[in-house]
C-alpha cells in the first residue's frame, strides 16, 4: 500500500502548480497547505506508524480543502454550516495527532508544530469565512440544526 508513496508524491494530482494557488481563496490555499505539510510528515513515519496513522492524517487532511469547495458550491446557510462543523472536526483530529506523533517520539518537534501553526492559520481564516456566511438562506432540512 505504502511501496508507491514517494512516487505518489511527485505526481500531479499531489503537486500543485505554484501559480494555480495565486487564484484561489485563502482559506483554500491554507488548506492546501495542510495536504501538503500532513503528506511529509506521513511520508516520513516508519512503516507502522505510517500503516497506523497515514491514512488517517491523509483523509483528516485531504478532506478540508474538499468540504471547503463543496461549501463554496452553495449558497445554503445549513449545507455551508455543516460542511464548515465537518472541517473543524477535522482539522482538530489532525491538530490532535500530532501531539500522538509528538509522545510517540516520532519527528521533531519543529516538524510537528509546522502543521499546528498551519491549522491555527487554517483557523483564523475559516472564523472569518463563517462570519460571512448569509443566515438568511436557510431551507430547513428537517434535522432542526442551525435554525435558530
Amino acid at each position: 500500500m505504502w511501496d508507491d508513496f514517494e512516487e505518489n508524491w511527485d505526481d500531479d494530482e499531489n503537486q500543485e502548480d505554484e501559480h494555480s494557488d495565486l487564484s484561489l481563496p485563502p482559506l483554500l490555499k491554507k488548506a492546501n497547505d495542510i495536504v501538503r505539510l500532513t503528506f511529509a510528515l506521513v511520508g516520513s513515519l516508519d512503516e507502522a506508524r505510517r500503516a497506523l496513522y497515514g491514512n488517517l492524517m491523509l483523509s483528516d487532511a485531504k478532506v478540508i480543502p474538499f468540504l471547503f469547495q463543496e461549501a463554496e458550491s452553495s449558497t445554503d446557510y445549513l449545507f455551508k454550516m455543516e460542511h464548515a462543523v465537518l472541517m473543524k472536526v477535522h482539522a482538530r483530529k489532525l491538530h490532535a495527532m500530532t501531539y500522538q506523533l509528538a509522545g510517540e517520539g516520532t519527528h521533531a518537534e519543529e516538524h510537528l508544530q509546522l502543521l499546528r501553526d498551519a491549522i491555527k492559520e487554517l483557523k483564523f481564516l475559516f472564523a472569518a469565512w463563517v462570519n460571512n456566511f448569509d443566515s438568511s438562506q436557510k431551507k430547513d432540512d428537517g434535522w432542526g440544526l442551525f435554525l435558530s
